[in-house]
């Protein structure tokens, strides 16, 4: 602002004044030319079109000015940063600045800024009014209630279907996608200093008027508005002579408050029809951007005032009675319809070229060249202007545009700018005044050479919204308005791309501001993004959520019910009146009776398939060099949610430790895993990645956000809780061979548990299903802790007893010292429990691993092929280390190995059956010897053969003895030497029956099968 302002103030002249103090007058925009009215001697108006470039950068040039001088006085601490700027240009020249006394001076005349500007504009009241009056006819046309725009067919080219080919024209050219805003902004400022041009002219008075009732506020810089009303009211109010004219401002401002709002929100919902219709039939029909290029600009014009009028008034306008005026839930579909048009006419750039190239060496160049000839005064330097161009249109041809050769028609557009100033000064030798068809036809050479090789700065000129970066809140408003309106959902994807827009706020002389605006445009445009991802995402799992409800009706659980209402029926039972109400069957939800009511379902599918569309719209685009790309905000989103649905399908409770059965949980899965892949009909997403980064997630024990997963639940649940394994060693569940599972032991006055339901074949798999090879390998490492855990106490109790068992050892042939012998033993039952604990584990941890050979035989047959052949190659010869290697292969995919390597990792690092689960000891004695006689690289089958020995030995000492308290569980220890031998691949029954004779388990066998069926015997 102050290298501007210095740079005003170092003019000689004054900073509105040429160098040679020649006033150039601008001739006009519009359709009517630019009188003068201040002087009673001039000459009236005529129409023409004339200098547009050249009025319309004067007109810019006073309103920066003006917008300058206010914003300065805006500043409050204007004269601190002046000397602050003074202090700091001494430091680096040497020298103050030359100019700095003036506008130091500047600064303190400036306190009143409008009173000055009003003054120092007075010897530019008629180059100013003169501008401003050729706005009059294109103003008041731009300015029109949609009713008349309606009664206009305006931008609709079906209206007049007959001419749909002719090419658009206008002797206004530029001047159709003019903006209003800026047009609105020129005349109020530009009268606000220039007031007496009020009373000098109708016209005047009239433009002012119109301008004053059709906006509360007008931009000074970006965001910085100016309260028309109250300013044009307090500067008139001081002046004298002014009293009607403040009596007007009152006037226009209750219309502007009551009529403005319905004013632009009719344009508003009619630029929505119009575009509707013109980007489709442009879409289907792309040839006619050619022709009617024209349409498409003033479209977009129209709709960038319109949005922008409701950015600046949502943000500045805070009190009012009707706020419904500066909102609009309908505004994406406006802004999504530009963005339609914007890539249509990037996409479709070759067709505008070829059409442009021959309409301007065809028709433009042959119209200039008749209107040269006819001028009657032609000056030498002007004729080789214009020549000039001439010679330059004539010369163009397909081939270029089929070369793809660049077009640069910037000279020839400069030397036209220069003609234009040539011909404005007074006394010119070829006034433009004049002679309006060489302004005319130029106008429109400009406008098609802006085609051929400007066409991103004229989408830019018309459509930019950059803008609406410092309008952060109203244009947040408005996405959550669109948010909540399901018709404007498939639009939304017009707000994250209206942030595209904004890389043009950045300006070459402030480059500080950069990361400001990127961090601004960034921010918007991933809220946006975040926002319609997450709602997406929501109506998703809400949908995943209706399917596994649905599925959860076909549970087994589900069928007792309609199997009993059938029994009791066959058997003509009533039923009693306080019986439950009869239930929906699946699939009732899908009967319908009537179209028109809308499930749940309904509803979630179409907002859905409207979001899709929205994020599908485009697959990235940039904002600030970075690429975005809205598929993957939905996809994180999902990742997130289906993360979080999978483990509440759980249900863990960590206060009552219940949790829902594997089953029932992969059932739920299989429901929302469905829905997800069906969603590449609506949205393109990578669906299989999503399920996969999910359902890998759960495999570990924690997943991407460090919360606990379906293996962290389920090993939770079953090795450290109450729930199975603990209760187990209590004998409150036993293991059930036959069954495959652990069974509970009903007990009075305890809640009904039914572990069979969690430890079956079936839970098994869905286990192994869920929580894959991983999480089982992590289940598995638990288990192997806690045996590892047992083995450390039993390790204890053998120090203790190590003398004894020793001795033991050593007469083991000897029946009367091992009679003495053995009552030295101490803790004995502590190691038949913690055996027992450890064979428990253990035979979990074979029906987990069963179910997951059988999930990894479904899944990868061409995988467990060859895993399989390498195990069977492993012979008692094979390297330890190698066998350990094929094991451990072997174990993840769920294969029974005669060395346990987990076990050894664990060690080394540190409803038949027996109601207190003893039978698990054979497991455990056969794992946990073979993982400890491979970590002391001692021979497996040598040391079994050996513990099969002494055990023999001391069952048969056992069968002579006369006691009969210590031999009361003998017949069930001898059947637990066969289960050794069953469990154990080292051990054969050749070998048992070597040592002990088959007739006594014959014998064994008799008697614990009548003990049992005594025990089921009631007493009486």
């Amino acid at each position: 602002m102050l290298r501007v302002l210095g740079g005003c103030l170092r003019c000689p002249e004054g900073s509105l004044r040429g160098a040679q103090g020649v006033q150039r007058v601008p001739r006009g925009l519009g359709g009517h030319p630019a009188p003068a009215p201040v002087p009673r001697r001039s000459r009236p108006p005529r129409p023409q079109n004339v200098n547009y470039d050249f009025t319309k950068s004067y007109l810019d040039l006073v309103v920066t000015y003006v917008s300058l001088v206010l914003l300065l006085a805006r500043t409050e601490d204007r004269r601190v940063l002046i000397g602050m700027y003074h202090c700091a240009h001494e430091m680096i020249h040497g020298t103050s600045d030359p100019s700095f006394a003036r506008l130091g001076q500047m600064v303190l005349e400036y306190d009143h800024p409008l009173k000055k500007l009003a003054e120092e504009f007075g010897p530019h009241t008629k180059a100013v009014t003169s501008a401003l009056l050729s706005l009059h006819f294109l103003f008041a046309r731009r300015n029109q209630a949609a009713e008349q725009w309606r009664s206009d067919q305006l931008l609709s080219l079906l209206s007049t279907a007959g001419t749909m080919l002719s090419p658009a024209s206008s002797d206004t050219m530029a001047c159709e996608y003019l903006s209003l805003e800026v047009m609105e902004r020129w005349i109020i400022l530009g009268f606000l200093v220039c007031p007496g041009a009020l009373a000098a002219s109708p016209q005047c008075l009239e433009l002012w008027r119109l301008a004053l009732q059709g906006s509360l506020h007008v931009t000074l810089v970006r965001d910085e508005a100016l309260a028309v009303h109250k300013v044009t009211e307090e500067l008139l109010g001081a002046l004298k002579g002014y009293g009607k004219r403040v009596a007007d401002v009152k006037e226009c401002k209750e219309h502007a408050v009551a009529h403005s709002g319905a004013l632009h929100r009719g344009r508003r919902t009619y630029l929505r029809g119009a575009l509707r219709e013109l980007e489709a039939l442009l879409a289907d029909q792309p040839g006619l951007l050619g022709p009617k290029a024209l349409f498409v600009f003033m479209a977009l014009a129209f709709c960038r005032d319109e949005v922008s009028w409701l950015a600046r008034h949502a943000e500045h306008v805070t009190k009012t009675k009707t706020p419904e005026d500066f909102t609009d839930s309908h505004v994406a579909e406006l802004l999504f319809l530009m963005e339609q048009l914007r890539a249509l006419v990037r996409r479709q750039a070759g067709v505008l070229q070829r059409y442009h190239v021959q309409y301007l060496a065809r028709f433009d160049a042959l119209v200039l060249s008749e209107v040269i000839q006819n001028l009657s005064v032609c000056p030498e330097e002007e004729s080789i202007i214009l020549s000039s161009f001439v010679s330059s249109l004539s010369a163009l041809s397909l081939k270029q545009v089929d070369d793809k050769e660049p077009f640069d028609f910037a000279p020839l557009r400069l030397d036209w700018f220069r003609l234009q100033a040539y011909t404005s000064v007074a006394k010119a030798s070829l006034p433009l005044s004049t002679n309006p068809d060489v302004g005319r036809v130029m106008n429109l050479i400009v406008f098609h050479t802006k085609l051929l090789d400007s066409l991103e700065d004229l989408l830019a000129e018309a459509s930019d919204l950059s803008d609406l970066c410092f309008y952060p809140r109203p244009v947040e408003k408005m996405f959550m308005a669109t948010m909540e309106e399901p018709s404007m959902l498939r639009y939304s994807i017009a707000f994250p791309l209206l942030c595209s827009h904004f890389s043009r706020c950045n300006h070459a002389m402030c480059p500080e501001e950069y990361p400001h605006l990127k961090a601004t445009a960034l921010g918007l445009c991933n809220k946006f993004l975040e926002e319609m991802a997450r709602q997406a995402s929501a109506c998703v799992m809400d949908a995943c959520a209706e399917q596994h409800n649905l599925s959860e009706q076909l549970l087994p659980k589900h069928c007792a019910s309609t199997v009993s209402k059938a029994r009791n029926k066959k058997a003509s039972k009533q039923l009693s009146k306080k019986a439950e109400p009869e239930r929906d069957k699946p699939g009732a939800e899908s009967q319908r009776k009537d179209r028109t009511l809308t499930t749940n379902m309904d509803k979630l599918h179409l907002t859905l398939a409207e979001l899709s569309l929205s994020l599908n719209h485009v697959p990235n685009f940039t904002v600030f060099e970075h690429t975005l790309t809205p598929a993957e905000y939905l996809s994180s989103h999902l990742e997130t949610r289906f993360t979080k649905a999978i483990v509440a399908m759980a249900g863990y409770s960590q206060a009552t430790q219940e949790v829902a059965r594997p089953s029932e949980v992969l059932a739920g899965l299989s429901a929302y895993v469905t829905f997800i892949q069906s969603l590449g009909q609506f949205v393109g997403l990578d669906t299989g990645r999503i399920i996969r980064n999910v359902l890998l997630q759960q495999t570990q024990p924690r997943d991407a956000a460090g919360e606990q997963t379906l293996t962290t639940i389920y090993t939770n649940w079953w090795v450290y809780l109450e729930a199975l394994l603990r209760q187990a060693s209590t004998g409150a569940i036993v293991l059930a061979p036959a069954l495959q599972a652990f069974a509970t032991v009903p007990r009075e006055g305890e809640p009904a548990f039914s572990a069979a339901e969690f430890s079956d074949v079936s839970e098994m798999r869905a286990l192994a299903e869920l929580i894959g090879p991983y999480g089982m390998k992590f289940l598995s490492d638990n288990l192997m802790w806690h045996v590892g855990s047992q083995v450390g106490e039993l390790k204890k109790l053998v120090n203790e007893n190590m003398d004894t068992l020793v001795q033991l050892r050593a007469n083991s042939y000897k029946p009367e010292q091992m009679a003495a012998l053995l009552p030295r033993l101490s803790s004995a039952d502590n190691v038949l429990k913690r055996m027992t604990i450890i064979g428990e584990i253990l035979s979990f941890r074979a029906m987990a691993q069963q179910g997951l050979r059988e999930v990894f035989s479904h899944h990868c047959p061409f995988l467990m092929g060859p895993i399989e052949c390498l195990t069977d190659v492993v012979t008692p010869d094979t390297d330890i280390q190698v066998t350990l290697s094929i094991f451990e292969l072997a174990s993840a995919a769920g294969i029974p190995c005669d060395i346990d390597p987990a076990l050894v990792n664990v060690l080394a690092g540190g409803k038949t059956g027996y109601n207190n689960n003893i039978h698990c000891l054979a497991k455990a004695i056969i794992h946990v010897s073979a993982a400890l006689f491979t970590i002391h690289n001692k021979n497996i089958e040598t040391h079994l053969k050996e513990f099969l020995l002494l055990a023999s030995v001391s069952l048969l000492q056992l069968g002579q003895e006369t006691d009969k308290q210590r031999a009361r569980n003998r017949d069930s220890v001898s059947l637990l030497l066969q289960l050794l031998v069953a469990e154990s691949s080292f051990l054969t029954v050749d070998m048992l029956e070597t040592c002990f004779p088959y007739v006594l388990l014959r014998n064994a066998y008799r008697e614990v099968c009548r003990e049992n069926l005594l025990s089921r015997i009631p007493s009486h």
